[in-house]
């Protein structure tokens, strides 16, 4: 129930990109029950609706915002909208991405190489750019998470695509907090490593083996649930991580630290 959080969010508003489903629609859910005002952004524009129905049935509050993170001018508008409905913008969690071909660096497709940098990475400097400009004009500051991954800290084999965006993630995320800290701004990023989502069935190719490989490899032999990563956004986004920016911070069980 709502009453039970410490509402540490309480009446902020706060967007999140790709919140149709896996890590992105548990995070609405987290912070709805802390007490935001969730904008649900997807080009998942049915799925997306589902995610504030069930925000609201649980007592939270959230509204639909379709648009696609890698078009430009996107971002922008989007603010803009929420601006014009809200008056401001707290916080946000720039969560879209894809996961790209799945080959050698030799065998890449430069279409397919170009999309995966347009969403998870140009589509995260786009929604970065819009939200700190309008957070420096409402002179409130506010926190921004990007999703990285366990793939913006070292590499994984045939992705270099997935590999190579994720890497600029980082490097995003802590030029940003550098830059705009002394305007109240912070920018930390999420790693998730292996987590139950749609995306790594996808990418496992829904291989009993392959994931029983995955979780062997995992110091905690499990992967996680998309609530925990939720977990880790939320208290990022939260006034209780205040003197936190500039963070890559892995959410993989360990798998990292070997």
């Amino acid at each position: 129930m709502i009453g039970q959080s410490e509402m540490s969010l309480e009446n902020k508003i706060i967007l999140v990109t790709g919140g149709a489903s896996g890590i992105g629609r548990a995070t609405v859910n987290r912070l709805a029950l802390d007490g935001a005002h969730v904008i649900v952004a997807d080009t998942q524009a049915e799925l997306a609706a589902e995610v504030v129905t069930e925000a609201k049935s649980a007592g939270g509050s959230a509204e639909l915002l379709e648009f696609d993170v890698a078009e430009p001018g996107a971002a922008a508008n989007a603010v803009k909208t929420i601006v014009t409905t809200h008056g401001r913008l707290d916080g946000a969690f720039n969560n879209a991405g894809i996961t790209g071909p799945t080959v050698k660096l030799l065998d890449i497709d430069p279409m397919e190489w170009a999309r995966v940098l347009a969403v998870n990475l140009t589509g995260v400097f786009s929604c970065v750019q819009a939200e700190i400009a309008q957070m420096i004009q409402q002179e409130s500051g506010g926190s921004i998470v990007n999703t990285a991954s366990i793939c913006g800290l070292v590499a994984l084999p045939h992705a270099t695509a997935y590999n190579s965006a994720k890497h600029g993630v980082v490097g995003l995320t802590k030029s940003a907090a550098l830059e705009y800290g002394p305007k109240n701004i912070r920018v930390n990023a999420v790693c998730p490593g292996f987590i139950d989502t749609p995306m790594l069935a996808k990418g496992a190719g829904a291989s009993e083996t392959v994931l029983n490989g995955v979780i062997n490899s995992l110091p905690m032999r499990r992967i996680a649930s998309p609530e925990e990563v939720a977990e880790a956004v939320a208290w990022l986004l939260s006034p209780q991580s205040s003197y936190l920016t500039g963070v890559a911070m892995p959410v993989d069980g360990g798998w990292t630290v070997q």
